[in-house]
């Protein structure tokens, strides 16, 4: 079992940042090992920034939080919009709107509440496959000589 951890990012919901967050996220999920989840991470956090970005009220500021527990990473944004997202099937040739969708259909579980103080938290998780086992190391060659009797 993966030990816990933990890694905060703040942030501005702005294009810009966006990008930079996906490389910073891409560098810790990769120390940590978890490169098997890097393109569902990605996406899922390129999605709940992006949402943050256009809906949330006058205050663009977030923090994403990654966090690794009992087999399980969890990616949660948090902004100080209290208005909590809900997920609408979109009109078949809409260009937008299919984002929570996406999230809800590639990870294990999400969610979104209200955090004390004002604000919310939208979350995903996503299954730590265990690591495979390390290869047994071979031991050491040994040459042997066969000596003929006389």
């Amino acid at each position: 079992m993966q030990a816990d951890r933990q890694c905060t990012l703040e942030l501005e919901a702005l294009p810009s940042r966006i990008q930079q967050i996906r490389r910073i996220v891409a560098a810790q999920l990769r120390y940590w090992h978890l490169d098997p989840l890097l393109d569902t991470a990605l996406l899922g956090i390129t999605e709940l920034l992006a949402n943050v970005h256009r809906h949330a009220v006058a205050d663009k500021h977030c923090s994403v939080q990654l966090t690794v527990v009992s087999g399980r990473l969890t990616v949660s944004v948090l902004d100080s919009d209290p208005q909590l997202p809900e997920v609408r099937a979109p009109e078949p040739l809409a260009t937008c709107g299919r984002g929570l969708t996406m999230v809800a259909a590639l990870s294990d579980s999400w969610g979104a509440e209200p955090v004390a103080g004002g604000g919310k938290r939208v979350w995903f998780s996503l299954h730590v496959e265990a690591p495979a086992p390390a290869p047994r190391k071979r031991p050491a060659s040994r040459r042997i000589t066969v000596v003929a009797a006389a």
